[in-house]
């Protein structure tokens, strides 16, 4: 049993006692489902308060419509989508109504340098700044399903496939692939922006 089939099936079986009337059933799967919500919100490029806010949203929903999921075993994938949904729409608020440049950040959701880094230069700030909200202008062009891909990426670290394939709705063995259809539609957008130098 793969890892992707057991989180599904445990899943399932805790929505399908919390449907059948088990309330307290709900407390364990948001406990075992939180975690891969989190990582659908944060790979959509949310913050971390507005993260909190669409994964919570996203299980109050569910709360208000379980008797609309037939199958429970579709749980993960509903709870991924709503949330990836969610997740677009307050990114979509958030661009348009905050000013596009902000000094203080990289395009990424960070804001200024770590405790400890030492700070660059002006000039090299600048540069870096203006690097960087050329390459995150150009990840907003792509589309939804590539950013997601893109952020997990970005993030550092093995990202878990199993999960990400269920809340995206696409099989492990095309995230590879994908996530590389997604990088060469982001270098060749690159390659044709005179502004772009990655250096």
């Amino acid at each position: 049993m793969t890892a992707t089939t057991s989180l599904v099936e445990e899943a399932a079986e805790l929505f399908a006692a919390f449907q059948d009337g088990r309330r307290g059933r709900i407390e364990p799967l948001v406990r075992l489902l939180n975690p891969t919500l989190w990582h659908v919100a944060r790979a959509c490029g949310l913050e971390r308060a507005d993260a909190e806010d669409v994964v919570q949203t996203a299980w109050l929903r569910l709360v208000d419509k379980a008797d609309t999921v037939r199958n429970p075993r579709t749980v993960l994938a509903w709870l991924g989508t709503t949330v990836r949904r969610e997740a677009w729409r307050i990114s979509r608020e958030r661009r348009r109504s905050l000013p596009w440049e902000d000094a203080d950040d990289d395009g990424a959701g960070r804001r200024g340098p770590a405790p400890g880094d030492p700070a660059p230069g002006p000039a090299e700030a600048l540069l870096r700044h203006e690097a960087q909200r050329v390459l995150w202008t150009h990840v907003s062009r792509l589309t939804p399903r590539c950013q997601a891909i893109l952020r997990v990426v970005s993030r550092g670290g093995p990202p878990d496939y199993a999960s990400l394939s269920e809340a995206l709705g696409i099989p492990v063995g095309s995230i590879g692939p994908t996530r590389g259809r997604c990088l060469a539609a982001l270098r060749a957008s690159l390659a044709a922006d005179p502004s772009w130098s990655p250096s």
